[in-house]
């Protein structure tokens, strides 16, 4: 056991996480020159055009230092803050961490919301300074910036380049005289904790372990300890860039199990696996079940492919199991679903891979966030609100509570002031405001989930010019004053455009609505009033006009009652046509209510 490291590498989206592993790789021989590729572990198409990881994979090398060899696993994670809970069990597998940071643009705001959960599981850190090739690059300041926030001695610091291969022999070396190795007794019952899962159509779930204590061997009768089933372990293994069968695996070391289970909901990330016979009384702290944030509708364009999406979204939720999902309909969209996400990224991903994986055009509705509404008849009871429609009638409303969460945000100190205007516009609270460097700032706030939700990222990017990075930790409910806005198309609400929002901002956010509808309805032969109300009360109107045919053109001269007539004749056909008339609402519609700053 003294001669395996456990490490993770940490860094901001961008910062050269995934092309380090691949020099790690290299250079340990684990890969041989036909299986080089850039970005190796990120095997998803996705990820390599967006570069970013949205999986994290797990992978072992050996290397030999002073005559004895080390085997070293290295857990890669995704850097977003949508799957942090990944990130924090698969720090939790580990005993270091390597902290990557790029040479031209300093440290992030999620380099230090991770470098906070490596230091909190007791990691040994190791910080890596990425980059130092670029001619933009300026390693002297970065080294500072590095020093100030771990304290930690400037020659601690190993300047490095994973394109070119500078300073990655010094990477390993620190790698085996600074992590500690993995502590554990072989002789206890089984503890494992894991710390992801994939999907394979062959063989079930696979999933990836790191033992704590005991060890676990091929045909053993496993016990997962939250979901409290039992399996067969088909098969046992490392991970090398295939997987390598082996009769056991031991404490601190990591691997992957096969058990044949189908379903990927069975295997929670942050569980427990025990002996099944001999079962270990504590279970890993920390479990928790993943809770999606951002709620969206998704919608076939064509409501004959309902049954379609449906196995669409199953087959996802196998490769996802944090996505979540539930039948709904809407009056204007026909059936679809109504799923739970991570976040923003997670619900671009997934709308993604439905188009992709699947050929599924789909239209997404306004996403929003999980509100909890209380009644005055009875003030106890919580009405969990996912669809503006489930709100109850304001009349027996008592309150509605919004999820709020803690945002960190690090900016140039140049843009601090359009920042501040920007997440109090967004009903921000600031909180504390400290200059990591005098060109730096990192700034607090507590602000609803609800308005990050919508444009927040691009309009943050805007206004700070690309410098700001941004990060955010959910930190409970808070009462809010929210109205249910709603958006009545020739006099027929239209429920996938409500959207429930504060009561301040109702009526602007109304205002802009009813504007870019009445740009993107095309016209038709009768006026089409569009109006936004919050409950009978009409807070905004805007009307599309007619297309008019000239009934009149036929009478030249004449009395002008002849004209007179040809008008009303039209006026009632129009009235009537109204009556009858159904709007057509373009896909564009649904999505321009996201973009209503642009």
């Amino acid at each position: 056991m003294k001669h395996i490291r456990n490490f993770c590498i940490i860094a901001h989206i961008d910062h050269g996480k995934s092309t380090l592993a691949d020099r790690l790789l290299d250079f340990t021989g684990t890969i041989t020159e036909r299986q080089k590729q850039d970005q190796l572990l990120d095997n998803m198409d996705l990820e390599r055009e967006r570069g970013i990881t949205i999986k994290s994979h797990a992978i072992q090398m050996e290397y030999v230092h002073k005559g004895q060899t080390y085997v070293l696993n290295l857990i890669d994670t995704p850097g977003h803050v949508d799957f942090s809970y990944e990130v924090s069990r698969s720090i939790a597998a580990c005993e270091g961490a390597l902290l990557v940071v790029d040479a031209a643009q300093s440290i992030q705001a999620q380099t230090i919301s991770n470098l906070y959960l490596a230091l909190e599981n007791d990691l040994q850190i190791i910080p890596v300074l990425n980059k130092v090739d670029l001619p933009s690059a300026n390693p002297e300041e970065v080294t500072d910036d590095i020093v100030d926030l771990l304290g930690c001695d400037p020659e601690e610091v190993i300047p490095a380049s994973a394109k070119t291969g500078i300073g990655i022999q010094e990477i390993l070396e620190a790698i085996i005289d600074r992590v500690p190795a993995p502590k554990g007794n072989v002789e206890e019952p089984l503890q494992a904790l894991i710390f992801d899962s994939v999907y394979n159509p062959f063989r079930g779930v696979e999933t990836y372990f790191r033992v704590i204590n005991g060890e676990i061997k091929k045909g053993q009768k496993i016990k997962f300890l939250a979901t409290g089933k039992t399996y067969f372990a088909d098969e046992v293994g490392t991970l090398k860039l295939t997987q390598f069968p082996k009769q056991s695996i031991k404490s601190g070391d990591v691997g992957y199990l096969i058990t044949g289970i189908k379903d990927a909901r069975e295997v929670k990330v942050g569980d427990t696996i025990t002996d099944a016979a001999n079962p270990t009384q504590n279970m890993i702290e920390g479990f928790e079940n993943v809770k999606p944030m951002v709620f969206a509708g998704i919608y076939p364009v064509d409501t004959e492919d309902y049954e379609e999406l449906r196995s669409a979204m199953e087959k996802l939720q196998l490769n996802d199991a944090s996505l979540v999902f539930a039948p709904e309909s809407s009056a204007a969209l026909g059936f679809g679903f109504r799923c739970g996400f991570l976040g923003m990224l997670h619900l671009e991903i997934i709308q993604e891979r439905l188009e992709r994986e699947f050929d599924m055009t789909v239209i997404t509705t306004v996403p929003n966030v999980s509100y909890h509404a209380y009644t005055k008849k009875n003030p106890e009871e919580i009405i969990v609100v996912n669809n503006p429609s489930d709100l109850p009638d304001p009349s027996k409303l008592d309150r509605v509570e919004e999820p709020f969460i803690k945002a960190s945000i690090i900016t140039k100190a140049d843009y601090v002031g359009p920042v501040m205007s920007l997440c109090i516009e967004k009903r921000g609270i600031i909180t504390n405001q400290t200059y990591l460097t005098p060109e730096r700032v990192e700034l607090h706030f507590d602000m609803p989930l609800a308005e990050i939700v919508f444009d927040f990222y691009d309009r943050l990017k805007t206004v700070s010019k690309g410098y700001a990075s941004f990060d955010y930790s959910p930190i409970g409910l808070r009462a809010s004053k929210l109205v249910k806005v709603d958006i009545l198309i020739n006099s027929n609400s239209v429920d996938a455009l409500s959207a429930l929002v504060h009561a301040d901002n109702a009526y602007d956010i109304g205002k802009k609505m009813v504007e870019k509808l009445r740009e993107l309805i095309p016209r038709q032969q009768f006026d089409i009033p569009i109006q936004a109300a919050i409950g009978a009360k009409i807070i905004s109107r805007e009307t599309v006009k007619a297309l008019r045919k000239d009934v009149t053109a036929k009478c030249y001269g004449g009395d002008i009652s002849r004209k007179r007539k040809l008008l009303e004749k039209q006026k009632k056909g129009k009235k009537r046509m109204r009556q009858v008339g159904n709007v057509e609402i373009p896909q564009q519609a649904f999505m321009a209510v996201l973009k209503l700053n642009d």
